[in-house]
């Protein structure tokens, strides 16, 4: 009965969904929407509402102090992340800011495809370290639960240093079939 049901619902939304009028979207890949963030009037404009906020509360406060040192700092880096943008080639929109293109294209790979990359790379660092000190302290099985509260400095030290190359360090164990455990030591829920 409830795969006739499922069979009757899968049919009745494919025909709802091949019957219904919605037109095609396509993206837009002409990037005719964006601009340079130099070009940008929006983007120059975004700056000086943004460096404007900052002298106007300046103005409070007497030149020197320390309220004044920290706001003049404030327009200081605000004027060279406006900068970067601009000079890093960034496309801006009709808002004034710079929008990432992630559509693959080498010549857009320093917006998003490197930094993930370098984010995924970095992450499993950190997970590949922390699996092998967990995977070296489980020998010893009389102080294994207090090393993993209070972490032996040294080994952990160890296990970073060697962490850098995980990726061919797991190509290695997936191979001799050291990653996976076999299916037998699954622990699987009685339900």
């Amino acid at each position: 009965m409830k795969r006739l049901f499922a069979l009757i619902l899968m049919i009745s939304v494919w025909f709802g969904f091949s019957l219904a009028a919605t037109p095609a979207a396509y993206a837009d890949f002409s990037f005719n929407a964006l601009t340079p963030c130099a070009n940008s009037e929006a983007f120059v404009d975004r700056l000086q509402t943004e460096v404007d906020g900052y002298k106007a509360r300046l103005e409070n406060f007497a030149v020197g102090s320390a309220p004044a040192t920290y706001l003049n700092g404030k327009i200081a880096q605000t004027e060279a992340r406006f900068a970067k943008y601009a000079n890093a080639g960034l496309l801006c929109g009709e808002d004034g800011l710079p929008h990432l293109i992630t559509d693959g294209r080498w010549d857009r790979a320093g917006e998003f495809t490197i930094p993930a990359l370098m984010f995924l790379y970095i992450a499993g660092w950190i997970g590949w370290v922390g699996r092998a000190y967990i995977i070296a302290i489980r020998k010893d099985t009389a102080t294994a639960a207090q090393k993993e509260i209070l972490i032996d400095l040294p080994l952990a030290i160890k296990c970073m240093l060697t962490g850098f190359a995980w990726p061919l360090a797991a190509i290695k164990e997936l191979g001799t079939g050291e990653l996976v455990v076999p299916e037998n030591e699954v622990t699987v829920s009685p339900r």
